[in-house]
């Protein structure tokens, strides 16, 4: 009944709500993704022939096809679900099939707090700096969780802002937020036409009188607009890109920009240290545990050339300690009193709890 109505060997997975990825690597070999950790499925599939129908049965409906000239395929399932599929020749043990699973509804801040992902020092931080309109960059691994804290930090805009989220797949949950527009960018078709870019729904994004652009992550020329919008009157915008750490934000979308357009690096150095005032660190720690490892803040004094010159941290994980260290605090946070954010109290309340966990 399963291969007749749904995906087959995979709906007990999917059913699964403690499960979070399903991996298929041919027809004999399933394995999926619980609480960080990977297990073998006793489910399997009979045939290569039975897998590729599973795979036809997802990208169908939205248009899509993979066969031997589009032998790569990303899609998207009705829950939300991302899907990436490839099949022979390119995969040479059969169709390789991956299902990243989302939850209906996404993590908040508080909850991410209680799984150990980070202080609650550091969402006070967090909350105020999307609050007080600061560009903020989630960096970090394929799967380390940066959607997951994007959608949390999301979740803190103010009500009467308008957000436009880009995104490449739609993976971001705005489900309380009232004023919300999704685009998403369009691979072409099976005759090679109708491609929409990332970079170009960002510059369209600019003419829809946004208050805040969320993009889902940059990765390529996009980067160049992006900063630009972060600078030109959008303040409060967020994002996500793949780095190992604060140092390696500068030197990624220099070479992203450059994809776009050939501009000294050193311009381009310039536009990063004006566009990004704060940079969060999101990696997948011992255990499959996803955590917050970093927060570094843009320097005032940010060095052209140096990359680590450009932020320093605020807060580290220390690992041999199990324990945050905090170190140079910013300076905005004197302002949050005048911009109706917090009281002057609740700011060295929050100062007095970040020195007993130095």
């Amino acid at each position: 009944l399963d291969m007749v109505l749904g995906l087959g060997p995979l709906e007990r997975l999917l059913n699964d709500p403690a499960v979070t990825e399903v991996m298929v690597n041919g027809p004999g070999s399933v394995y999926f993704e619980r609480e960080g950790m990977l297990y073998r499925s006793d489910e399997s599939f009979e045939s290569e022939e039975q897998l590729r129908l599973v795979v036809d049965r997802i990208v169908s409906p939205l248009g899509r096809r993979v066969d031997e000239q589009s032998p790569i395929v990303n899609a998207r399932l009705p829950e939300g679900h991302r899907v990436n599929a490839i099949i022979p020749p390119l995969s040479l043990g059969g169709t390789t099939l991956t299902i990243r699973k989302f939850r209906a509804q996404a993590y908040t801040l508080a909850e991410l707090v209680e799984l150990g992902s980070l202080s609650e020092e550091m969402e006070t931080l967090l909350v105020w700096g999307v609050q007080s309109r600061k560009n903020i960059a989630v960096s970090g691994g394929t799967g380390g969780g940066k959607t997951t804290l994007l959608n949390a930090l999301s979740q803190h805009i103010p009500k009467q802002e308008r957000i436009i989220t880009i995104e490449d797949s739609a993976e971001l949950r705005f489900d309380e937020h009232p004023h919300v527009v999704r685009l998403e960018a369009r691979m072409p078709n099976s005759e090679g036409k109708g491609l929409v870019t990332i970079r170009e729904l960002v510059i369209n994004s600019l003419r829809m009188r946004p208050d805040r652009i969320v993009v889902g992550e940059v990765r390529g020329a996009e980067a160049a607009d992006m900063l630009q919008a972060m600078t030109t009157g959008h303040d409060g915008s967020l994002t996500t890109l793949h780095a190992n750490g604060p140092e390696e934000v500068v030197p990624r979308l220099v070479m992203m920009v450059r994809y776009g357009m050939e501009l000294p690096v050193e311009i381009i150095e310039t536009q990063i240290a004006s566009a990004l005032d704060l940079v969060v660190q999101q990696d997948r720690v011992g255990g499959g545990k996803r955590r917050i490892t970093q927060i570094a803040m843009r320097r005032a004094d940010a060095r052209m050339g140096d990359s680590a010159g450009f932020f320093t941290p605020i807060v580290q994980w220390n690992r041999r300690a199990g324990s945050y260290s905090w170190g140079a605090l910013p300076d905005w946070v004197d302002d949050l009193p005048y911009l109706g954010i917090a009281s002057a109290e609740e700011v060295e309340t929050w100062r007095h709890s970040v020195q007993r966990c130095s």
